[in-house]
Order: structure tokens, then C-alpha cells, then sequence
């Protein structure tokens, strides 16, 4: 009987280690060897054009994001894997200019603690598998790698022009995570691109944040402007906001590949009640409280109250819908200055005569400048 050989031991290991994370309910998995990553050179471009915006952390530890040996010294082999996210079609059926929407990822619990848990659980398998010494770090968006330059070269998608990876399969409604090892494995092949001459994304971002193919100003992006941004939303990109009140879907709802993409199987990305297309008038009325019981365990909880409601206040100003008109009269008494600056906003779109009384009298009683240039801006909207 002929002996195992090394290449065939190491075969076996890879697809035992696939087959694990597949158990563990990933639904794709790659592998891609240690190197420098592809798009680092972009990536630094993107930087220095200051597309990140607020995002300080990405300009950080950019020679770990050069090399993933920087972050785990003598790192081999990536494990790419990804989770589907995709909620039901009906969007067309529910929406409406007073009901928010949330971005499809973010209307179960938070993927972080899910994927972490599950590849926590990956490497230890590996290490048990492997039956040999094995270093790994686990990362779930948060660590200083070009997670998707590695996930194209681990076979699970390509960049789509909107920079989502895109799979032939699944289209971009996906989430991914690494484990990085000290172990070599048998690679998978590199994605190619298969976008082609189809602009689709480009053409239906509201805020015109895709600058040219591949390439995203996030300081433009409606995910950035309502997540990441802590302070006031640029005035001239507002309005593009339209009803989105946590992240946006646009790009990926236009996408050629996502039209028969599966829905998740994962019950943790289901919507609760107060992520389904939820009310604008019953979240601008959230107390401190209530924002903390509904969105224990959320993504939203990122935005803290004063961005979410920030966020309700300017999906109302664009619901041209008078009947709104109350509920951001009682939200220029909000204790948050911030809230306060976006009802007034709001306030001076809707026009109507109760709301041009009630931004005199705010007037009169605000102390802090930011919002009192909003009032006087939206009072100045009236004839």
C-alpha cells in the first residue's frame, strides 16, 4: 500500500476543516494563502483621499493591513468564511415614505457575537483536526486585515463595482469572517470578476457615493451617514436619506447576481418588531429606555438614540407628509441638541403654518448655536 503523502494529508485536512465550518452553519468557505493583499495600494489611495471619513480606525495599523504576518507572526493560510444574510422580498409591499427601513443585516441581533462564537469554535476544531501545535486569531470585521482582498482570493466572490463582494450563488447578501493559522492548506482558486459592463449600483446610489467603479466616498455613503457619523448629516445629503434610518441596501437591491440570491437559513437575522419597517413616528417618541430594551443585542444600538433619532428625524423631513408635523414639534424639546437640529430641519421641509409657529417658539427658549442656525435656516424656508 502506497504511503500517505504530505500533499494528500494536507488535502484532507482542508476539506475536514470546510466540512466543520459548513457544520457550524457557514455557508461558504475558502481558503487562501498568507501574502501581501492584493488591493493594498487602493486601499492606501482610498485613505489619503480621506474617504473614510470619521472612520479613524481604518487609517490604523495600515502595514497589518498590508500583510496579515504583521498581525500573526509566521501566518500561513486565511479561512475565509461567509454567512448569509438575506431577508424576505417585500419591501415593494410595506414601504412606505413613515416607515423606516433597516439595512437587511441589521434587523436581527448583531452578526459580530454570532460569527465570532462560530469561528471561536472553527479554530478550535482546527487545532484538534491538525493534531499538531496550531496559532490562530479569529476576526469578525473589527481586526487589521483586507478581509475581502482575501475572500476573493479564497474563491468566495469578487468585488462588485458597489465594493461588496459579489458570489455567483448567493449575490453580495453575505457576511464574512477569517481565522488566521499558522498551518499551510490547499488554496482555493481566486474569484474572477464577473460584473462586466453593468453600472446598475452606480446609477441607483441616492447620495452618488460610488465615485467611480469600485471605489466608495464613504463620507457620501447613506450606511456611513446613518451608522458611523456621529454628528450632524451634511444638509445637502439629506435628502437622498429618504426613509433609510440604519444603513441602506440600494446598491445590492439593483444587483444583477442578488435576483434569485437564497434566503438565510439563519434564524438570527430575522427582523424583530421593531426593525420590520417600523413606524418613524413611534422611534422619533423612543425614551432613553425604550431604545436600550429594543435594541438590546442590535447592531442599531451602535447609533445610540441621539443617531437614530437624528436619523427618524430627517426620514420624516423627506416623507412630505404633514400628519408628521407633531411628533417633531414635541422632538425640538428632545434633551439631545442633536435630535433637536434634525426636527428643525424637518420641520422647515413639512412647511405648514403649526409647524413655522412652533420653530418661532423654539427659537425663542434654544441655546445651543448648532441648533439655533437650524431653526433659523428652517424658518427662513417659509415665505
Amino acid at each position: 500500500m502506497a504511503a500517505t503523502t504530505g500533499d494528500e494529508l494536507m488535502d484532507t485536512l482542508t476539506q475536514q476543516i470546510k466540512a466543520r465550518a459548513v457544520e457550524l452553519g457557514f455557508d461558504l468557505v475558502g481558503v487562501a494563502p498568507i501574502s501581501n493583499a492584493p488591493n493594498a495600494d487602493a486601499f492606501e489611495d482610498w485613505l489619503a483621499h480621506g474617504y473614510e471619513g470619521e472612520m479613524a480606525y481604518m487609517a490604523r495599523n495600515v502595514e497589518k493591513r498590508r500583510h496579515p504576518g504583521h498581525v500573526l507572526s509566521g501566518a500561513r493560510s486565511l479561512v475565509a468564511v461567509a454567512l448569509n444574510y438575506k431577508q424576505p422580498d417585500d419591501e415593494l409591499l410595506v414601504d412606505s415614505p413613515i416607515h423606516g427601513r433597516v439595512a437587511q443585516y441589521a434587523r436581527g441581533i448583531d452578526y459580530h457575537d454570532l460569527m465570532n462564537d462560530r469561528l471561536d469554535s472553527l479554530l478550535i476544531s482546527i487545532k484538534e483536526l491538525a493534531d499538531i501545535p496550531v496559532r490562530g486569531k479569529v476576526y469578525v470585521d473589527t481586526g487589521p486585515v483586507l478581509e475581502r482582498d482575501f475572500a476573493v482570493l479564497a474563491g468566495l466572490g469578487w468585488y462588485g463595482k458597489h465594493t461588496n463582494l459579489i458570489n455567483r450563488n448567493m449575490g453580495s447578501w453575505f457576511l464574512i469572517g477569517e481565522i488566521l493559522i499558522d498551518l499551510e492548506l490547499t488554496y482555493d482558486k481566486k474569484a474572477t470578476d464577473h460584473c462586466g459592463t453593468c453600472t446598475r449600483c452606480i446609477e441607483a446610489c441616492p447620495t452618488d457615493a460610488i465615485t467611480e467603479p469600485y471605489v466608495v466616498d464613504a463620507r457620501r455613503c447613506i450606511s456611513y451617514l446613518t451608522i458611523e457619523l456621529k454628528g450632524a448629516i451634511p444638509e445637502q445629503l439629506r435628502t437622498g436619506l429618504g426613509n433609510h434610518v440604519f444603513g441602506c441596501d440600494d446598491c445590492q437591491d439593483v444587483c444583477p447576481w442578488n435576483r434569485r440570491a437564497p434566503e438565510a437559513q439563519e434564524p438570527a437575522f430575522k427582523a424583530t418588531h421593531i426593525t420590520d419597517h417600523p413606524s418613524l413616528v413611534k422611534l422619533l417618541r423612543l425614551t432613553t429606555e425604550d431604545f436600550r430594551a429594543n435594541f438590546k443585542g442590535s447592531p442599531i444600538k451602535r447609533t445610540k438614540r441621539r443617531g437614530l433619532l437624528r436619523n427618524v428625524a430627517i426620514a420624516l423631513g423627506n416623507s412630505n407628509d404633514t400628519e408628521v408635523v407633531q411628533p417633531l414639534i414635541g422632538a425640538l424639546d428632545d434633551e439631545e441638541p442633536l435630535v433637536r437640529q434634525h426636527a428643525a430641519w424637518a420641520l422647515g421641509r413639512l412647511r405648514t403654518q403649526e409647524a413655522h409657529c412652533a420653530l418661532n417658539q423654539a427659537k425663542a427658549g434654544e441655546e445651543d448655536p448648532d441648533v439655533l442656525d437650524q431653526i433659523n435656516l428652517a424658518i427662513s424656508e417659509y415665505p
